[in-house]
């Protein structure tokens, strides 16, 4: 398959993923893929309860994301058109391991590869992450309702979770380039010239992308 331009963004909730998505989809012309987050019927019931609501939150999320790769991967990658998305479908192995009790991981583990065996895989990502203060900062700046009860705790074990995920997709992943962003000194959302920092780099690795391969 011809080089095409498959961009991932990453990090913990409210770190500003969709934001910096959009910015590089307007500023290189790429199409941009968003994750399916509000319309998850059980999400409010999960920060309420995770145990109890943890699978079916899950497997909507796989469900979706899935079928959005594989409509990506028809109408865009196929014909040569760049895409760049909010998140990366392995991000569910991140939740999973963290919110499913073992009997329902081992299921869900199963599903989980089955689905994602054939999918395209990006050839650079972005990586946001920050300290538990600016991450809880940003999603009360944000104002979404269904993450007003998420724990503190939570948080802080999603973000130390996303960065042992990162340090292993880093060695596991040595041909995808990972640009690293600190939210705590980097706001690309209030100051442009982070924003064109970014930019920079991500426009020095596009020139160095691998081919996008399943």
């Amino acid at each position: 398959m011809a080089e095409v331009p498959f961009i991932a963004i990453e990090g913990p909730i409210g770190i500003g993923k969709t934001s910096l998505a959009k910015r590089l989809s307007d500023q290189f012309e790429f199409h941009l893929l968003k994750e399916i987050v509000e319309e998850n019927p059980f999400l409010g019931k999960f920060y309420d309860d995770i145990d109890e609501w943890s699978f079916q939150t899950e497997m909507f999320f796989l469900c979706n994301r899935f079928k959005q790769l594989e409509d990506i991967e028809t109408k865009y990658l196929n014909v040569n058109k760049a895409v760049v998305a909010d998140y990366h479908i392995s991000k569910n192995m991140i939740f999973a391991k963290r919110t499913l009790q073992a009997d329902k991981f081992e299921k869900y583990e199963q599903i989980y590869h089955i689905l994602t065996k054939d999918m395209p895989v990006p050839n650079m990502l972005i990586y946001l992450h920050a300290s538990l203060d600016t991450i809880l900062n940003r999603i009360q700046m944000r104002g979404r309702e269904i993450e007003q009860n998420i724990k503190a705790s939570y948080l802080a074990q999603l973000a130390e979770d996303y960065e042992a995920y990162m340090n292993e997709f880093e060695i596991m992943h040595p041909e995808i380039p990972v640009i690293r962003i600190n939210g705590d000194e980097m706001d690309f959302v209030k100051n442009e010239a982070d924003l064109e920092a970014i930019m920079k780099q991500v426009n020095l690795q596009l020139s160095n992308v691998v081919t996008v391969s399943k």
